[in-house]
């Protein structure tokens, strides 16, 4: 089953999903750009490119073996509408600070508001929640184990590398 016989609610998710993920690479772009103007430097450098190819590869394995249901699961849907109010809030709540990469300088303040409030890194939960509640939504549930078990990986990673950042942060 190619993408193009999908049934249309499955391809509105993913497109959506793929439009919103490149709207996000240019608000992300634009933040990093000019949070290193303002004397910003970048932390992890190193697994950043790992990031790129793990949701690229989720989003092209997901269009080339996902074979979603004619109706979806309300239960699954529901949770992914979800999960995106919550991705907006998330956003909203960090604002200018929000990047795809790690961007600091002790100068620059924590975001304590919104969902910061609860969870250190609402925008990680958010992800590892994503990486497997969209294969699931659309048929393919070996994917969304594959790439939670891969993204897990590359969270530890990181969450290291931004804790140690984070620490050097005004309060």
């Amino acid at each position: 089953m190619t993408l193009l016989d999908w049934p249309l609610w499955a391809q509105i998710v993913f497109a959506y999903v793929v439009v919103q993920r490149l709207a996000e690479l240019v608000y992300a772009n634009a933040n990093t750009r000019r949070l290193l103007s303002e004397g910003g430097q970048e932390h992890g450098e190193r697994h950043y490119p790992l990031f790129i190819v793990l949701h690229s590869g989720w989003l092209i394995s997901i269009a080339l073996f996902a074979v979603p249901e004619t109706q979806p699961s309300l239960f699954l849907l529901n949770a992914f509408i979800a999960s995106q109010t919550f991705r907006f809030w998330t956003l909203a709540s960090i604002g200018r600070w929000w990047t795809t990469r790690i961007i600091s300088a002790p100068h620059f303040p924590r975001v304590k508001k919104g969902p910061y409030r609860f969870i250190k890194h609402p925008n990680y939960a958010l992800v590892v929640v994503e990486i497997a509640l969209l294969p699931l939504l659309l048929g393919a549930p070996a994917m969304a184990i594959t790439f939670s078990v891969l993204n897990a990986a590359l969270l530890w990673w990181r969450i290291r590398v931004e804790e140690a950042v984070l620490g050097e942060r005004e309060i």
